[in-house]
């Protein structure tokens, strides 16, 4: 029970921050990327490693792992990184490194736990692996948006990688019959659909006010 806790948690957080975000941009007639957004990206990511950790499952871990020092990255670009304090900056840095050095340490055990789960046929490990690497590679694609234009943003394309992962995500949840995964994918795609409706709806009126001009 420790486990989903830990687990349903975390989506709650994953949870949060898209509602928010949906919410203010919204209101805002465009799609945003507040500051909230990435600090409950942080927490529950956090989170969702160890939730993934906890039910050695390899594809939730190299997910989080690439997506979690990115989120950092946009926190510092916002200027919020460095309100956190020092030693919490430390534990929340070192957490995931710590992990995977430990687990490193016996390389064998851990072949034998994550890549070798009798629970999850190797098939179903690539197919996870492949939905998550493709749900974080949004994080990726953002990055490389955000620090070309020198400020952390959520472009049209972040939304539509969304879809792709979420929905490849969504079908290894069924098959691993994993609720956490469910409960906080299913929702989100509400959000991830709307803000390319928002983003399609914003360039609409650019362009009809660059027409007007």
């Amino acid at each position: 029970m420790l486990i989903y806790a830990i687990g349903l948690t975390a989506q709650i957080f994953f949870g949060a921050r898209t509602l928010i975000q949906w919410v203010m941009s919204e209101r805002a007639r465009k799609s945003l990327s507040p500051s909230i957004f990435w600090i409950l990206s942080m927490v529950a990511s956090w989170l969702f490693f160890i939730y993934g950790w906890m039910r050695e499952d390899f594809a939730i871990i190299l997910g989080q792992l690439i997506s979690y020092y990115i989120y950092i990255w946009n926190l510092d670009a916002k200027g919020v990184w460095r309100k956190i304090p020092i030693e919490l900056r430390i534990i929340l840095v070192g957490t995931p490194v710590a992990a995977i050095v430990l687990a490193s340490g016996d390389a064998a055990t851990f072949v034998a736990t994550f890549l070798k789960n009798s629970r999850v046929p190797l098939w179903l490990l690539v197919f996870g692996s492949l939905g998550q690497m493709i749900f974080t590679l949004r994080f990726v694609y953002q990055l490389i948006y955000s620090y070309r234009r020198k400020e952390s943003l959520l472009p049209i394309g972040f939304w539509i990688i969304s879809v792709t992962g979420s929905a490849a995500i969504i079908v290894y949840g069924i098959i691993r019959r994993d609720p956490v995964l469910l409960v906080g994918q299913i929702p989100g795609m509400v959000t991830y659909i709307r803000n390319i409706i928002l983003h399609k709806n914003n360039y609409g009126k650019v362009k009809q006010n660059d027409i007007q001009i």
